[in-house]
């Protein structure tokens, strides 16, 4: 009997890439997601969340000054063809030659749509499973809302590792991924973990905070292994609180320095909508992550940029 012939062409698949492909760039355990890297640094990272899902924007904002962008799939449309091929037009194959690195320019992260208490663990799962870096939970309220983002997103860890917990739920079909990332499958699944839970883990989870609820139950919220970092939502956190879109109220204010100030205590980085007005003031103030207020590298995110680049 020939090698292989009794296997299917979806198994002979799984085993080409699982077994045969040649050692990649990565494999010297060089960090691929740069905006994890830029964080541990201690330095701001900067990104739009761009409207225009078009090849063409999708190679624009590729080789853009931005450090990330974020797919808005919360209040956008829930159409993972769309964005699969966004982020196939975002790959350059000229990228790692002259970089002689796997890591994206820009880094792609999204938005899923649901509420944290919704726990909607095969929406995680269809967005890494396509090649995103990062995933950005929306209204995280309770620490149970954040320990369910945190195994929807994770592989079940080997046996004995010390970060075993919390247990991961993510099944494993990555083949789009791990082509995406430039990986074999084990390299993949070793490295497709939550940063800081995994030191060398590749994955960057955003938990917005966004309603009172979230502000009061912070603490034990960024208690939960494997947060790695909130984003605050001005608008709903405002609307919550009684000021319907007015984030300018000063409860909603004193709430948002309540946020920025419990997460520089636990050591992890917060983030904010900024523009080219606010953006020195936010980061002076100590936030960390920035998505600026143009859904597109316009003049006035563009303008931003520049204001920053010395950060």
């Amino acid at each position: 009997m020939k090698p292989f012939e009794k296997l299917s062409p979806f198994a002979f698949f799984v085993f080409l890439f699982a077994f045969a492909l040649p050692p990649t760039l990565a494999q010297s355990r060089e960090r691929i997601n740069r905006i994890i890297e830029t964080l541990q640094q201690g330095k701001p990272i900067f990104g739009i969340s761009p409207q225009d899902l078009s090849l063409t924007n999708a190679a624009v904002l590729a080789d853009s000054p931005l450090d990330f962008i974020t797919i808005d799939m919360e209040h956008g449309a829930l159409d993972f063809e769309r964005l699969q091929q966004f982020l196939q037009g975002m790959l350059s194959r000229q990228e790692p030659l002259e970089n002689s690195s796997l890591r994206p320019n820009v880094v792609p992260t999204l938005a899923i749509p649901s509420n944290g208490r919704e726990q909607l663990q095969f929406l995680v799962k269809q967005a890494l499973d396509l090649g995103a870096y990062g995933v950005m939970f929306p209204h995280i309220n309770t620490p149970e809302d954040a320990l369910a983002a945190v195994r929807a997103a994770r592989y079940p860890q080997e046996r004995g590792a010390p970060d075993f917990d919390p247990p991961g739920l993510r099944g494993v079909s990555p083949l789009i991924a791990l082509r995406y990332w430039g990986l074999s499958l084990k390299e993949y699944v070793k490295r497709a973990d939550i940063w800081p839970l995994d030191p060398g883990g590749e994955i960057i989870l955003f938990l917005q905070i966004e309603e009172a609820e979230g502000v009061k139950n912070l603490e034990a919220i960024l208690d939960v292994p494997g947060v790695s970092s909130v984003f605050i939502g001005p608008l709903d956190l405002a609307t919550s609180m009684g000021f319907p879109a007015d984030p300018s109220a000063p409860e909603v204010q004193q709430a948002m320095r309540k946020i920025l100030a419990t997460c520089k205590k636990k050591g992890i980085p917060c983030g904010v909508p900024a523009n080219a007005e606010t953006i020195e003031q936010r980061i002076e103030e100590g936030y960390k992550i920035f998505i600026l207020d143009s859904g597109e590298l316009r003049a006035d995110a563009a303008a931003a940029l520049r204001r920053v680049k010395k950060y």
